[in-house]
């Protein structure tokens, strides 16, 4: 197994590998933890249900000119706790089109040529005082490098308790690699999870980071591992704690509002779904973040 010992012994060929599987083994101990959490349900209705688990769904972009490669592996889990969660990972490579290219930092000095690898994460839970949440972690090459990501909660109820858990996770984190990320983060989080067209933020926040190269590869991958993580304990926390409470009708229609509102956002502002569409990527897995079921008043 490749194993990171310091920035001058490894090859980019080295890091694309080691970050590919450590995005691969963060899907699988986070599908392992979500899926104990279904067998724990004891309370609401939803406990007579059968626990959830996950299904696997690979697809590969690859053409028969070699010009997009790679894949993914979608896994997707519809359960009692969990109403539909996925838990996403890719790897792909291929060209840029030159109008896209000319949005990408570094694209425009190799033709558009690119590598991408990274994990995605949403969940969308039957009960509405479990709030939703959203994680990604990526790698990205160009002509220059950089990984990007975060994590944000969506609460449909806005509980300090929670809230302030989930942010000193973050802060926590953050404040173990550089006492300047968490402010700066968090920030860029409540800049970017913001709905313009309906002037209101998209949740209750987290951080978000991107084209972060500090000129210390090893660092800024062990930053981009550490959310991944915390995002994993803090939200399994946080999940655990609520979904034994009781829910009413109104509690349901507020919870499907919301998800309209989750619902813009990742269709109008989102990334990662531009990113995946201009990529040639797999259209199921990209919307995979789109709940099950929604409304708007």
């Amino acid at each position: 197994m490749l194993k990171p010992s310091s920035e001058t012994s490894l090859t980019m060929d080295d890091k694309k590998a080691i970050a590919a599987k450590w995005f691969q083994d963060l899907r699988d101990s986070i599908c392992a933890e979500f899926e104990s959490i279904e067998s724990e349900l004891s309370g609401t209705e939803m406990a007579d249900s059968p626990a959830g688990t996950f299904e696997r769904k690979p697809w590969n972009r690859t053409t028969d000119d070699n010009t997009h490669g790679g894949g993914g592996v979608m896994s997707v889990m519809k359960g009692r706790v969990f109403e539909k969660v996925g838990v996403n990972i890719s790897t792909v490579h291929g060209r840029f089109s030159d109008d896209f290219a000319k949005k990408i930092p570094g694209a425009n000095d190799n033709d558009g040529e690119f590598w991408a690898s990274g994990i995605s994460l949403v969940a969308h839970c039957q009960n509405p005082h479990v709030p939703p949440a959203h994680m990604n972690t990526r790698m990205i090459i160009t002509s220059k490098q950089w990984f990007g990501g975060g994590g944000d909660l969506n609460s449909i109820f806005d509980v300090t308790e929670d809230t302030d858990f989930f942010h000193g996770a973050f802060k926590e984190c953050c404040d173990r690699h550089d006492p300047d990320y968490y402010q700066r983060y968090k920030e860029w989080a409540d800049e970017y999870f913001f709905i313009k067209h309906r002037n209101e933020a998209r949740g209750v926040g987290g951080i978000f980071y991107d084209y972060l190269n500090s000129g210390d590869w090893d660092a800024d991958f062990a930053f981009t591992k550490d959310v991944g993580t915390t995002f994993r304990d803090a939200y399994c926390a946080l999940v655990r704690k609520n979904m034994n409470t009781p829910w009413s009708e109104a509690d349901r229609e507020a919870q499907l509002i919301k998800r309209g509102r989750y619902a813009e956002f990742n269709l109008v502002y989102d990334r990662g779904t531009v990113f995946g569409l201009q990529t040639g990527g797999n259209t199921e897995a990209i919307l995979m973040s789109l709940p099950p079921v929604a409304k708007w008043p």
